[in-house]
């Protein structure tokens, strides 16, 4: 069967950058953007597909965070903050987000930046890492910050207090992803499994992730026109190892991310595409026999960093 993914003709990616008060006026900001964004930044600035907006009044993150303490006393003593949005046709992706992030890393050295839909912040450019280099990378890579991970334990779980590494009867994992609507796919959530398996359920979603990332940016880019994409609700990914997992279509709230009480089973492969997908339910495919903490016990392939 196959699932029916509506494509927005606009998307909106955003950054904020939190400072205590502004180090040079707005309007210079494209002009101090590295490369190779600088001639971008310049020429879009002002225009939907890059505009800056100054607030002069604190930043209050809305839903879960996930920062640290340092950065939640940088956020305190933070009186405004600056919106960095780029609203493009999905064709401009990623290179509309990698610009508007790019512009935004540019003024985090004054203040804290924010990824609003991860809920997380970006490295401070005045620190380095070989993997988070001050500029923002030429090339795009979905695991250079672009996706965070909601992971929750439910309340009503039947996993056993006093021994959670009992995988036979535990349940209360949920984990579910954040950033795959920046480019116009359905979040993706995995629930049910064993507490011991958070590492090896969110490595098992970052896996899905990748892989629809890049099929997304191939159709897209094979099919500028497009306003409906048609994807298998079977996935197989491999080699060098085979991986198959079955996508569920589903409706959540942010309270009930991945919860399986709370989800709503959706319409398979609308036939115009109004129903609106914002969530896949990743699971074990068609016919196999163990238990969904079984399947995540199975050797998955890694996934390519770049997407």
């Amino acid at each position: 069967m196959q699932i029916a993914l509506a494509l927005p003709a606009l998307l909106t990616s955003l950054f904020v950058v939190a400072v205590e008060r502004l180090p040079f006026e707005l309007t210079a900001l494209p002009w101090r953007v590295g490369t190779p964004y600088r001639r971008a930044a310049i020429a879009q600035a002002g225009t939907r597909s890059l505009l800056l907006t100054h607030h002069p009044t604190p930043w209050r993150q809305p839903g879960t965070t996930t920062f640290t303490d340092a950065e939640r006393r940088l956020l305190r003593r933070s009186t405004e903050h600056v919106v960095i949005s780029a609203t493009t046709p999905p064709t401009a992706l990623p290179a509309a987000a990698q610009l508007a992030r790019a512009t935004a890393r540019t003024l985090a050295s004054a203040g804290l930046l924010i990824d609003p839909l991860t809920g997380t912040t970006q490295p401070h450019p005045v620190r380095p890492t070989p993997t988070h280099p001050v500029a923002e990378p030429a090339k795009f890579h979905l695991g250079d910050g672009w996706l965070g991970w909601d992971v929750r334990v439910h309340d009503d779980a039947t996993c056993p207090p006093w021994n959670p590494a009992d995988t036979g009867t535990c349940d209360a994992l949920s984990v579910t992803s954040r950033g795959l609507s920046r480019f116009a796919l359905p979040e993706i959530t995995l629930d049910g499994a064993a507490c011991a398996h958070r590492l090896c359920a969110t490595d098992l979603l970052r896996t899905v992730a990748h892989r629809l990332v890049a099929d997304q940016l191939a159709f897209l880019a094979a099919h500028p026109d497009a306003r409906l994409r048609l994807i298998d609700d079977h996935l197989r990914i491999g080699p060098p190892s085979s991986l198959s997992v079955r996508l569920t279509p589903c409706s959540t709230t942010p309270a009930d991310l991945g919860r399986t009480g709370s989800i709503r089973r959706l319409k398979i492969a609308p036939t115009t595409g109004g129903d609106q997908i914002t969530c896949l339910r990743v699971g074990p495919p068609s016919g196999f026999t163990g238990s969904l903490n079984d399947w995540l016990c199975a050797p998955h392939p890694t996934p390519a960093l770049a997407a």
